[in-house]
């Protein structure tokens, strides 16, 4: 139907995307009360389901039927629920789950930054500071359950990356990688055991190292792989051939990449390689249908904005970014089936 035919077809799609918030917050709200992992076994009704996950039945089936609306859930002729193939992605025992990724972005903690976007518009500055008093890593420091969840989200995501970069990336005639902000040391655990030539290092903050030394160790890797603790702003280990720095730089400013970038470019000497993991945005300017990875990065790149404090940005960008830190683009190289690329560079 055309507008001409309906002249309010663009007000009732402008009420729903002004709406759309009341879905996001009861798809956050029931995967924190673990819903979908309650209906998991089958139908059941909205007082069974509110007994099993401690809620007021009235109030759940209220949401549940909200929901129904967008295909999460079934209402059966009984009265009763059932998960949709799409509802069922907020299990938390399925591959695929998104039911951390739920909680985490609708959590009020997390949500209220939002709020004061148009103070971001108007300076620039994330929202998260005029919502929390600090900035989003400060927070995290700050509030280790929060930080827990999303470290423990982030880890699932490089997991997926990791394996796919492990099999990709040619490191032949490497033998020492170091992994900068490596998390839980989930990326070196994949390129070390695809590898077995490759000695490896992860770099991370205080906070985070117990779980990267642990995780190493059971994956029986520790003899091979050296955890140090440290500032990436500052310096990072001397003496690696290749320094991976895996989704860090979308999280931080032009600047403050330049810094990191710049402590990168100290560490490697002049025959060393980086490689960054990133989302790459499309050039300005250029009509095209976008691609599923590139629709993810605008998405990411808002929560950047609003968030973090960060940007994903262009080929073109991440060129002029790493010359002002002495480091020249040499190739971008995207993994298969993910939405990352390998973005490759040498001491220019």
């Amino acid at each position: 139907m055309t507008e001409t035919a309906d002249p309010l077809a663009s007000t009732r799609r402008m009420a729903a995307l002004i709406n759309a918030f009341q879905t996001s917050a009861a798809i956050g709200a029931v995967a924190t009360l673990g819903v979908a992992d309650a209906l998991a076994s089958g139908p059941a009704s909205p007082a069974d389901v509110a007994a099993r996950v401690g809620a007021e039945p009235l109030a759940l089936e209220r949401v549940l039927r909200a929901l129904s609306e967008v295909g999460l859930f079934e209402r059966l002729e009984d009265g009763r629920f059932a998960l949709t193939p799409l509802g069922e992605t907020l299990r938390s025992d399925v591959p695929g789950s998104v039911r951390r990724a739920a909680i985490i972005a609708t959590d009020e903690w997390h949500w209220r930054p939002y709020g004061h976007l148009a103070h971001t518009l108007r300076t620039g500055e994330a929202g998260f500071r005029p919502a929390h008093g600090c900035g989003f890593w400060d927070y995290l420091e700050r509030h280790p359950e929060s930080a827990a969840m999303v470290d423990a989200s982030m880890a699932r995501i490089a997991t997926a990356r990791a394996a796919v970069f492990a099999r990709a990336y040619d490191f032949g005639g490497l033998a020492r990688i170091v992994d900068v902000g490596g998390g839980q040391g989930a990326l070196l655990q994949h390129v070390l055991q695809a590898h077995p030539q490759l000695r490896g290092v992860v770099l991370e903050r205080p906070g985070v190292i117990e779980g990267a030394r642990a995780a190493l160790a059971q994956a029986g890797l520790s003899d091979r792989c050296e955890v140090v603790v440290g500032d990436f702003f500052h310096a990072v280990p001397a003496g690696g051939e290749a320094y991976v720095l895996s989704w860090i730089l979308h999280d931080w400013s032009d600047d403050d990449a330049v810094r990191i970038l710049a402590s990168c470019r100290a560490a490697m000497g002049t025959t060393g390689r980086l490689l960054v993991l990133e989302l790459v945005l499309p050039p300005a300017g250029v009509p095209h249908l976008p691609t599923p990875a590139e629709t993810l990065a605008r998405t990411v790149d808002l929560e950047m904005l609003a968030v973090v404090g960060g940007r994903e940005r262009t080929e073109p960008e991440f060129r002029a970014l790493f010359a002002r830190a002495g480091l020249a683009l040499t190739r971008v190289l995207p993994l298969e089936g993910l939405p990352w690329s390998v973005i490759e560079a040498t001491a220019a």
